[in-house]
């Protein structure tokens, strides 16, 4: 038993390591837009560690020893990575510039093995359809990618205008799905005879039938009744 755990620990221990240099090797792309390529590679390079770890000793011991150890593993890791800057940029990489002033970088498009598509189709996911409107283009090390718009391209905003605007906060919850939330309606000071009279006011004669209602910062009630009997018709919302 001494043995097969040894064998065990030592086989967890190798395949951690060996995990961490080919996911560092593969980089950050497969977080960020998993293709069905990049998730079968994932699939598979789990299952062959999987298979290495036991050693085909597929017993409670072996899995639980396995479990532990690369729990163990993993927690030490985020711990030393924290303390230490180099270890965090070894294991973690860094924010790589893939556009710089309106310039594609391609040395760091290269690296990061993202193509030109890819970008063009992150760009539009930001509502940037033209890449020489994008000052930076930065990949994360989580793989999500932040952009900032040149000086001009920035939608104006309030303060721009200088104009006074209201303080909008959270919307609290009053009803779900035909439930009173009555914690939440207590906050707001107000009762069930309040918020029966607002329903019916916007078409509620049950609380039943309340899909949701929740309350905003300025006092307004938004309502939204489920509808049993409407069916759509097609294309009736433009995006079939």
């Amino acid at each position: 038993m001494y043995a097969i755990a040894l064998n065990t620990f030592i086989r967890s221990v190798v395949i951690f390591v060996l995990m961490m240099i080919l996911t560092r090797l593969i980089t950050r792309k497969l977080i960020s837009e998993m293709t069905f390529f990049d998730f079968v590679v994932a699939i598979i390079i789990g299952e062959v560690g999987a298979e290495y770890a036991l050693a085909h000793q597929r017993t409670p011991l072996g899995a639980a020893i396995t479990l532990v150890v690369l729990t163990a593993l993993a927690i030490i890791t985020a711990k030393l990575s924290m303390k230490s800057v180099k270890l965090r940029k070894l294991l973690n990489s860094e924010p790589v510039v893939l556009v710089a002033r309106g310039q594609i970088i391609y040395r760091n498009i290269k690296r990061m093995r993202v193509t030109v598509n890819d970008l063009l189709s992150v760009l539009r996911e930001k509502d940037v359809f033209n890449i020489a409107d994008a000052e930076y283009v930065i990949m994360e090390p989580t793989g999500k990618f932040s952009v900032l718009l040149k000086h001009d391209k920035h939608p104006v905003t309030v303060s721009d205008l200088n104009l006074q605007t209201t303080y909008k906060g959270l919307t609290t919850d009053l009803v779900i799905d035909g439930r009173v939330m009555s914690e939440n309606l207590k906050q707001t000071n107000f009762d069930e005879k309040w918020l029966d009279e607002q329903l019916k006011k916007n078409g509620a004669l049950n609380i039943k039938d309340v899909l949701y209602a929740g309350l905003d910062s300025n006092g307004g009630l938004y309502v939204s009744i489920k509808d049993y009997n409407k069916k759509e018709s097609q294309g009736k919302y433009g995006i079939e």
